[in-house]
This record gives C-alpha cells, sequence and structure tokens, in this order.
C-alpha cells in the first residue's frame, strides 16, 4: 500500500509532554504528534493522581490538538519527512524534537525485556494510574530509587495505606539536591508517614513467581517482600529518532542556543535535549526551551542560555501529620573555602542552609518555612554579587527585604 503523504505543515513537534504542549500552545499552526494515548498533561502532579489526591483530567494541561496514540519511527532529514507506525508521512518545514526521556530500567536479576506483574516505572500518567489500581491498603510496595521521584512516589503510596520500603542505594536521600541534614529531616517526615528507609542498600534482583513479582532481594541476601515494586531509578533521554537520522547526540540530542540541533531544520527541547553539555530533566527548564524556540521559529531574536532551575517539592500528609515544604537550588554542598551558614529549628521542623562563593550565592537548601525561598532564589538566579552589607544571616532570616 502507497503511504500518504500529507500537506506540509510549517512546524511538526515530535513529542506531546510539558515541553512540545507549551510550543505548540504559542506557535500557530503547529502538528504535534504524541505516543501516549491521554491529552497532554502535567506530569509533576503524577504522585497527586496516584495518591487519588487528583483525578487525570485535573491534571490536563491547555487544550492542544494532539495526534494522540501515534509512534514515529523515523525521520528523513534530505526529504523533510516524517514517518509514524500506522503509515502517515508528514513533511515539516521546521522539525522539532520533544521526546522526553524514558524511565532507567536498572540491571537486577529477574527483570527483562517485559516487567513482571506488579512492577512498575513511575514515569507516565498510565504508570501512575496503574499502580493506583493495584495498591490498597497493607499492600507491601518497595520503591527502588530514593531521588525526587522515588521520594515523591513513597509518600504518595503511603497515602494509600501501603506498607513502603524505600530502597536507596545511595547514602542520603534525594543526593542530587539535598545535604546529609537536609535529607535525615526528610527521612523522619517519610518515617512518620510509615515508610521504612534504608539507604546504602544495593537492589541485587527480584524473586518472581507465575509471572509476578514476589521479593525484592539485597546485595546482602536480605529479601523485602513485594507485591508492587517502582522502579524509580532516573531517566534517559530519548534519542533514538535523532541518532538513527545522523543528529549529532552525546548524552542528550545537542543544540546550541536557538536549540538547533546539528541540522538547522530540526530542533529538540525538553528532556531530550543537551545544552551547554547539561541535560536538565526537569520541567521548569524545558518550559523556558519552549517559549525561546516560539520565538526563534516566529523570527524573534530569542537565545536559550540555561536555567538556573529550582527544586520544590511538598510532601502533604494524611491526619494530623503536617506537610512538610522543601526548596533547593544550585549547589548545596559547599567547597573548601565556601562560606556557609545553617538555622536550624527541631520543634518546627524548619532547616535553611545556604552556600556562599566568591561573594555570590551558589545554592541552598530550605525545609519547612519557605517564606525567604522566592528572594533566594532570585538572589541566585540573577548571579549577581551579594551586596557587602548582606549577611549570611539576614538572607535566612527574611530574605533579604
Amino acid at each position: 500500500m502507497r503511504k500518504k503523504t500529507e500537506s506540509p505543515a510549517p512546524v511538526v513537534v515530535i513529542g506531546a509532554g510539558m515541553a512540545g504542549a507549551r510550543l505548540a500552545a504559542r506557535v500557530p499552526g503547529a502538528t504535534v504528534i504524541g505516543e501516549e494515548r491521554h491529552a497532554p498533561y502535567n506530569r509533576v502532579l503524577l504522585a497527586d493522581v496516584l495518591a487519588g489526591r487528583y483525578a487525570p483530567d485535573v491534571i490536563a494541561l491547555p487544550a492542544t490538538e494532539v495526534r494522540r496514540g501515534v509512534r514515529v519511527v523515523r525521520i528523513d532529514r534530505a526529504d523533510r519527512l516524517v514517518h509514524c507506525a500506522d503509515g502517515s508521512v508528514l513533511r515539516y518545514g521546521r522539525l522539532v524534537l520533544a521526546t522526553g526521556s524514558n524511565p532507567v530500567l536498572p540491571p537486577l536479576r529477574g527483570l527483562g525485556p517485559t516487567l513482571p506483574e506488579g512492577v512498575n516505572p513511575f514515569r507516565t500518567l498510565d504508570d501512575a494510574l496503574a499502580l493506583r489500581a493495584a495498591v490498597r491498603p497493607r499492600v507491601r510496595a518497595v520503591v527502588i530509587g530514593g531521588g525526587l521521584l522515588g521520594v515523591s512516589a513513597a509518600r504518595a503510596l503511603a497515602e494509600c495505606g501501603a506498607q513502603v520500603v524505600l530502597a536507596q542505594q545511595g547514602g542520603h536521600l534525594m543526593e542530587r539536591q539535598l545535604d546529609p541534614e537536609a535529607a535525615a529531616l526528610l527521612r523522619v517526615h517519610l518515617e512518620a508517614l510509615g515508610v521504612e528507609v534504608h539507604t546504602e542498600c544495593r537492589v541485587r534482583g527480584l524473586r518472581c513467581a507465575e509471572g509476578a513479582v514476589r521479593a525484592v532481594e539485597l546485595a546482602d541476601g536480605y529479601e523485602l517482600a513485594a507485591d508492587v515494586t517502582v522502579l524509580a531509578c532516573g531517566v534517559r533521554p530519548r534519542t533514538g529518532l535523532a541518532r538513527a537520522a545522523g543528529l549529532k547526540v552525546r548524552k542528550g540530542i545537542v543544540v546550541d542556543d536557538e536549540l538547533r540541533t546539528s541540522d538547522p531544520y530540526v530542533h529538540a527541547l525538553g528532556d531530550c535535549a543537551e545544552h551547554r553539555s547539561t541535560l536538565y530533566g526537569l520541567a521548569g527548564p524545558a518550559l523556558e526551551q519552549a517559549d525561546v524556540l516560539a520565538d526563534v521559529l516566529a523570527g524573534r531574536p530569542a537565545r536559550y542560555e540555561g536555567t538556573r532551575a529550582l527544586t520544590r517539592l511538598t510532601l502533604r500528609s494524611p491526619g494530623p501529620l503536617a506537610a512538610l515544604d522543601l526548596a533547593a537550588f544550585g549547589e548545596a554542598r559547599p567547597l573548601p573555602g565556601d562560606d556557609v551558614i545553617r538555622l536550624a529549628d527541631a520543634t518546627r521542623g524548619a532547616y535553611r542552609t545556604v552556600v556562599v562563593r566568591d561573594g555570590r550565592l551558589a545554592g541552598g537548601v530550605l525545609l519547612g518555612d519557605l517564606g525567604a525561598v522566592s528572594s533566594l532564589a532570585r538572589t541566585w538566579q540573577d548571579d549577581e554579587p551579594l551586596p557587602a552589607a548582606m549577611s549570611l544571616l539576614h538572607l535566612l532570616t527574611d530574605g533579604g527585604h
């Protein structure tokens, strides 16, 4: 059967995640192709769907026309064509790769190409809905990975009434964002929710029976009984289409300050894009890139200079336990010669620390009261020298006002 080539679209976007949807909303006439069957949604709120706090339609993004459930199989750069698995072929003037990232599946014994029943990644709305359907009170759930995603999943599962164990290979939770003191407070909060936390805990494999997971095997031989296992071991940029099309790829698809790839008619943004050797993997930079690229495609002068990203997390809690608010930015681990100040209030469960390097704010972590976070983050994002009269204590106690 001869493939039908559709009329050329000025802009074709592959990927209907947050970055692709944001771009399409700002580029009239863009054609968006999305593999997922759902309309574009806010991935940041997936843990709230898992916890039952939000229905899927609540996290939907503003309406964007998307070809849903369509997978792109090949890009023909010579003729500027996009070939889809359903046989359709689209011609483009400019192509945008917003293919996102895939969850990392760790090399565990018992984990093959097809996941056993009860083993789920936690990356998409379908993942959240599948976990929501599988979890009920007293179900034994093991979360592998103690980063931002694993912590969010563990909290949500605990809210569903599951008996949750969080297994983190590193020395403390959220190692990329938190220092050990802040991570210790986060651990106390999770344990108060009923989550059993194991750090410096290496998982060796899964024990399955009749195609379903029964336990998680640790390197020391101990087994954690599991009806449900969540893989939260990080993500990897989806670069297969770009690589097969001959575009320059390192860890991600390499782009310049106009989000152009090595082909001037092809752009990339979001989780799949590598800009100035940096992969962000966060919603904020992806949305900022989409705004810049919309201007570029419209012929307006615009350049993406990078994003100084702020991580925020709220761990809501059922019952009388107060929610825990967390914010982290920049480099919270001091280097020799840095100035550091920490304020801790054990009775209020509050903790603040900032690092100053060469007269500039290098990073910080706040737990509990986030009243100062806006001013601190703005000071860090502007990357301006701190006024001589501005003490670190002043920064932490009232946000510099």
